[in-house]
């Protein structure tokens, strides 16, 4: 009877099985049919893998990441837009952009402790400056990049009025009140001094074209538009003095960082390096990770504050490249290296260094700036919205329609890439909802595989292709970053 019993359960499960493996594969296939979710809508595995396997691209999965990281970041900007949310509150600013605040007050402390260094060389600055080897420039910069053609148009015509009303006496206001590079107009829109052939050719002829007290005529650079000031020797005089220290200025900022060290007592856990390689791959994952890679006497260094750190870097370090290549040796320094900030600052801090207000405010005006400059070239500013949409959930749906339309025009290079800062991406993305789907991203590389494969043999046997291939404007990983202009990202030098 037992036995019976167990015969009919079998067979009962058996039959049970059979018709109900399609629905377990229909249930397995509608999990892997989305990439990424953000706020109510999402980035299905057809519609990428489509655009991916007809580009140009590679077919790799940190590819189709950093894609989908582009369309999380414009789609969590359209949800905000449409809820009316102004992104600008101070604290909230200031805590997405400790990295960038961090940095201006280690460079702060760091200008008093170096005040000291090396020995200055007078005969040597003149002739620098005399025969050219040594430059200096000030400038002012109105920021085009990611612009159509209209909106250059009116970039320009706000420059052309400014270049007629700046004079050698009134540049460093004009420049204070105008100028997009942030790291600069604090400053005058002062570069400082810097050798010949730093800058952009563009910008290095137009300055060369000048005498000493001359402005230039507006120019174009790949950043945008510019206004030049060539300063005489007498106003860089000083600059030009500290920069002839030279090498015995690196002998005593290499002794002042081994003094640091040794007193930080600086100790990287074990761990800490597979951690860090971990990060390297998708460093969005590590953002609020408190793993301890190492401690000091400034307290505990955790993954998120690496991941802080790495921010500040300008995306033409390829730091996380860097990270993925590089020997456990070269990134136990890395950890160390980024744990003597933290000494610099408890240092800084010790000191009652403070931030300037203005530099303070003038980070926050660059972060809204950028807020707007995304909604408008998205086409989904609030009004724009509003004007079509007079519910809330109508603007939302409508929003996500014409971020779906935009993305899909600038992967296929119908329309330009916008950059979207790491600090508002942050806070995006702790203000609304947004997952991605690992097993999705998988099947985007399957199914673009497949699509490339047949535009591939499409080619080869002389038949027109099904669609234009394409290539694709690569987006910068949440990473370094890219905060609102700043001086890794507008300054026109010729790092590349």
């Amino acid at each position: 009877m037992k036995r019976n019993f167990v015969v009919a359960a079998a067979a009962a499960a058996l039959a049970f099985a059979i018709p109900a493996c399609s629905g377990l594969r229909d249930a397995l296939n509608a999990h892997t049919d989305w990439v990424t979710r953000a706020a109510s809508t999402e980035l299905t595995v057809a519609s990428l893998s489509t655009l991916l396997g007809k580009s140009r691209a590679p077919i790799r999965k940190d590819i189709a990441k950093s894609i989908a990281n582009v369309w999380v970041d414009y789609q969590l900007l359209g949800n905000g837009a449409a809820h009316n949310d102004s992104l600008n509150d101070p604290k909230m600013i200031d805590d997405a952009m400790w990295p960038a605040i961090a940095n201006l007050k280690a460079r702060k402390w760091y200008e008093i402790v170096s005040k000291s260094w090396g020995v200055e060389d007078t005969a040597a600055a003149a002739k620098q400056w005399e025969n050219g080897q040594v430059l200096a420039a000030d400038h002012i910069l109105l920021l085009t990049q990611g612009m159509n053609d209209a909106q250059k148009a009116v970039v320009k015509k706000k420059i052309d009025a400014l270049r007629a009303s700046v004079t050698p006496a009134n540049f460093a206001d004009v420049a204070k009140r105008n100028s997009q590079d942030q790291a600069t107009a604090k400053s005058g829109g002062s570069l400082g001094v810097f050798p010949r052939g730093a800058m952009v050719p563009e910008f290095e002829t137009a300055l060369l074209a000048l005498k000493p007290g001359q402005i230039s005529p507006v120019i174009q650079t790949q950043y945008g538009y510019h206004i030049i000031h060539r300063p005489t020797y007498e106003q860089i005089k000083g600059q030009l003095l500290q920069a002839s220290k030279g090498r015995s200025v690196s002998v005593a900022e290499s002794t002042y960082l081994a003094k640091l060290e040794q007193s930080g007592k600086i100790e990287v856990k074990k761990g800490a390096i597979t951690t860090v390689r971990a990060l390297g791959n998708d460093p969005d994952a590590f953002r609020t990770d408190n793993t301890v890679l190492a401690t000091s006497t400034a307290g505990k260094f955790t993954t998120s504050r690496l991941v802080g750190w790495l921010e500040t870097l300008p995306p033409q370090a390829r730091v996380l490249d860097q990270i993925r290549q590089s020997p456990d040796s070269l990134l136990v320094q890395l950890v160390r290296n980024f744990v003597k900030n933290e000494l610099v600052l408890k240092q800084a801090d010790s000191a009652k260094v403070q931030i300037d207000p203005a530099e303070i405010a003038q980070l926050h005006a660059s972060f809204v700036n950028a807020v707007r400059s995304a909604w408008s070239q998205l086409n989904v500013t609030p009004t724009s919205l509003a004007d079509s949409a007079k519910s809330e959930s109508d603007r939302v749906k409508l929003a996500a329609r014409r971020i779906d339309d935009y993305f899909t025009r600038m992967v296929q290079e119908q329309a330009p890439f916008v950059p979207v800062p790491t600090p508002l991406s942050n806070i995006l993305r702790e203000k609304y909802k947004y997952s991605f789907n690992d097993a999705g991203l998988d099947r985007v590389i399957q199914e673009a595989s497949k699509i490339r494969s047949s535009a591939d043999s499409a080619r080869k046997a002389g038949q027109p292709q099904s669609a234009v291939p394409f290539g694709m404007q690569q987006p910068r990983a949440p990473s370094a970053s890219s905060t609102p202009p700043s001086a890794s990202s507008t300054t026109p030098g010729n790092r590349k």
